[in-house]
C-alpha cells in the first residue's frame, strides 16, 4: 500500500505542477497556444467539463463527476486493501487515484479540469486536449488490467 500512496502523490504533484508551469508561467491561454514539437506536441488551453479526454463534456454536472471520481478512487482502494496486489498493480492503482484526485481538485477550484496537451500525427489534426492526470488515469487503468490479480490468498486456494 505504501507504493500506492507514493505513486498517487507523485501523479498528483506532477499533474498540478505541469498545469501551473504551462498555464501560469509559460502563459498558455485561449489566445496564446505554444507549439512545442509541432505537430506531435503542442500546448493548447482547454477547459474540460467532461471526463477523461473530454468525454461527456456537454451534460455532466461538476459535482456528479467529482462524486464518480471519488467513488472510483474509493473502489480501487478497497479492492487493493481487500485483495493484496503486487508492486506494479499497486503503482498502477496509485497513478489512477493520483490522477483522478488531481482532476477533482481542478473541478473544485475552477468548475472544470485544466487541459493543455495536444498531440497530432501523420496528417491528422487532433482537436482535443488533455492533461498529465489523464495520462496517469489511463496508464493506471491499463496497468491494473495487466498487473492486477484477484489476490494472493484466493489464488492459493484455486
Amino acid at each position: 500500500m505504501k507504493l500506492l500512496w507514493i505513486s498517487a502523490a507523485i501523479a498528483f504533484v506532477l499533474d498540478q505542477a505541469s498545469k501551473y508551469v504551462v498555464i501560469h508561467v509559460m502563459g498558455v491561454s485561449q489566445f496564446n497556444p505554444i507549439n512545442v514539437f509541432p505537430p506531435l506536441l503542442n500546448f493548447r488551453y482547454g477547459e474540460n467539463r467532461g471526463i477523461n479526454f473530454g468525454l461527456f463534456g456537454d451534460g455532466a454536472s461538476v459535482w456528479a463527476l467529482i462524486a464518480v471520481a471519488l467513488v472510483i478512487c474509493a473502489g480501487v482502494l478497497w479492492w487493493v486493501w481487500k485483495h493484496p496486489q503486487g508492486r506494479l498493480a499497486c503503482a498502477s492503482a496509485g497513478l489512477l487515484i493520483g490522477g483522478a484526485l488531481a482532476n477533482v481538485l481542478d473541478r473544485v477550484l475552477y468548475g472544470f479540469v485544466l487541459d493543455f496537451l495536444n498531440m497530432s500525427c501523420c496528417g491528422i489534426a487532433n482537436p482535443f486536449v488533455f492533461n498529465v492526470a489523464d495520462i496517469f488515469i489511463f496508464a493506471g487503468a491499463i496497468g491494473l488490467v495487466f498487473f492486477g490479480q484477484e489476490g494472493a490468498s484466493r489464488k492459493k486456494g484455486a
